[in-house]
């Protein structure tokens, strides 16, 4: 496969997770601003920039934080390479390019998601936030249900798969580390009821809630939550699964091609760490410390695969 067409497939599949995140974000900032402030708690959207990576950008733009703002920056601003509007149209264009290398139903799927996007962006204003967060989650969802149903298994789902799993273990640090920026390090906070609530809405914002009940029972806690998001390879989630899904699909490449590559072995180090890891140690860390850590691991590790497989020809 050609390395430019196996970014394409690549870059697909991160845009549209990537879109995905930029709404589960909107919709943990959403369900937090409605728990009340106490002294020492951050409720503003303030946290969900910061955490996405995103605060820079839009502080370039727009200054002060305002949420009418940053829910804007988020979902509709073209300036903001991370926006659902921007994802969606850069999905939409990968696709285009590598339009043979997809099924009719994954081609439909990205296309109407482009198509829909632009009459929402015409009625801007009108639509409740929940409608638009819904709206993307179930479009990209239709996405992968796509790729999943009808795409043969070859170097190009393994290409899409990898983005997808890359995106994910990213997004999932990401939503994770907005309940640092939300919560302020005061140990007399934790293990709370308002904590307890903030973890509960980031599991729903999640899609996760009920999974998680199912996986633990009981209680919500910041240790059931870390193993359950961090560790658990039950979880569709979770940052092991997500490192285990891009080890199986780097493998599998790896046999396709018939030669081992750098991103083989970074792949397998990441995933080695946290079969070894438990809670306590990750707390023992910092829990924001060691997400950090991971984000940063994530963006290396997809340099290494940029550079073993989509930047020259592969055979």
């Amino acid at each position: 496969m050609l390395s430019r067409t196996a970014d394409n497939l690549y870059w697909i599949a991160r845009y549209m997770e990537r879109a995905e995140t930029a709404a589960r974000l909107l919709e943990v900032g959403a369900r937090i601003s409605l728990l009340p402030t106490v002294g020492g708690y951050r409720n503003d959207w303030d946290s969900l920039l910061r955490a996405s990576g995103n605060a820079t950008g839009y502080a370039a733009k727009y200054g002060a934080p305002a949420q009418a703002q940053i829910e804007s920056y988020l979902f509709f601003d073209r300036d903001n390479p991370n926006s659902v509007a921007s994802c969606l149209t850069s999905a939409r264009e990968s696709g285009r390019i590598v339009r043979t290398a997809l099924t009719t139903q994954v081609w439909d799927a990205l296309n109407t998601a482009f198509q829909e996007l632009r009459q929402i962006e015409s009625a801007r204003g009108v639509q409740e936030l929940s409608r638009l967060t819904d709206w993307v989650m179930r479009h990209t969802a239709m996405v992968r249900g796509a790729i999943d149903a009808t795409l043969l298994r070859n170097d190009g789902y393994n290409f899409l798969n990898l983005g997808y799993y890359l995106e994910r273990g990213d997004s999932t640090a990401r939503l994770m580390d907005v309940k640092y920026y939300v919560l302020l390090p005061r140990a007399d906070y934790v293990g709370s009821g308002l904590d307890n609530d903030q973890w509960s809405m980031l599991l729903r914002a999640m899609s996760a809630h009920r999974a998680f009940h199912w996986a633990y029972g009981g209680e919500i806690t910041s240790a059931k939550i870390a193993d359950f998001l961090i560790l658990n390879p039950q979880c569709p989630r979770s940052l092991i699964t997500c490192v285990a899904g891009m080890n199986n699909h780097i493998g599998r490449l790896a046999k396709h091609y018939g030669q081992t590559t750098p991103a083989q072995a970074a792949a397998a180090r990441m995933l080695s760490e946290l079969e070894r890891l438990t809670a306590d140690a990750i707390f023992d860390e910092g829990l924001h410390e060691f997400l950090s850590r991971f984000i940063r691991e994530t963006a290396g590790l997809g340099g290494v695969i940029h550079d073993s497989y989509l930047s020259g020809d592969m055979h």
